[in-house]
């Protein structure tokens, strides 16, 4: 996960600064939005610190535990009287870094030890990176505005038009970049 370090230190700021928004975010909802922002803090702070280059090594069990009770935390609220897509998100982001934090520790050493050897199981690593795909583009094509209509082009045509239901606040851009920062992490495994 950590090869030359400005790249390194760039994604441990992106993560951090999403993780600190989320954080803010906590302070400001209620109910199943605030356990909502509290995960992603979680999941933003998380990998900002498993980001951090030249990071010592015995770090990596802790992140484990730390992201094993996150799983179980999403698992709960997953859970169908509670349920949402949304945890099952998180569920998803937890035991993904639970797998790398697993990975990285184990026996190849992975890219962080500086044996350059991947670490991981292909197929998971490779799963894991397809969700990841599917959900940035997903995500990021939400970002983008809607087409502006026909009429809009047109003076005089009819009303005006614009993006069709305005534009996403700054949570769903939040989470293209902790997703594009998954995906980062993933392909250094």
């Amino acid at each position: 996960m950590h090869g030359a370090a400005m790249p390194g230190w760039l994604l441990v700021a992106l993560c951090a600064v999403t993780g600190a928004y989320c954080l803010a975010r906590v302070r400001r909802c209620a109910g199943a939005e605030r356990t909502a922002a509290a995960g992603e803090a979680l999941m933003g702070f998380g990998m900002a610190a498993m980001a951090v280059p030249f990071s010592a090594p015995g770090t990596w069990p802790v992140y484990a535990v730390v992201f094993g009770a996150a799983s179980l935390h999403a698992l709960w609220w997953a859970a169908p009287p509670r349920g949402g897509a949304g945890h099952l998100h998180h569920l998803v982001g937890s035991l993904a870094m639970v797998y790398m934090a697993v990975a990285m520790a184990g026996g190849s050493g992975g890219a962080h030890a500086g044996h350059g050897a991947p670490g991981g199981i292909p197929l998971l690593t490779g799963a894991l990176l397809a969700y990841y795909t599917v959900y940035v583009l997903r995500a990021g094509a939400s970002l983008a505005p809607a087409a502006v209509p026909v009429a809009a082009l047109v003076p005089g045509a009819g009303p005006g038009g614009g993006a069709a239901g305005g534009v996403p606040g700054p949570v769903l851009a939040c989470r293209v970049s902790m997703g594009l920062a998954m995906l980062a992490m993933l392909l250094s495994l």
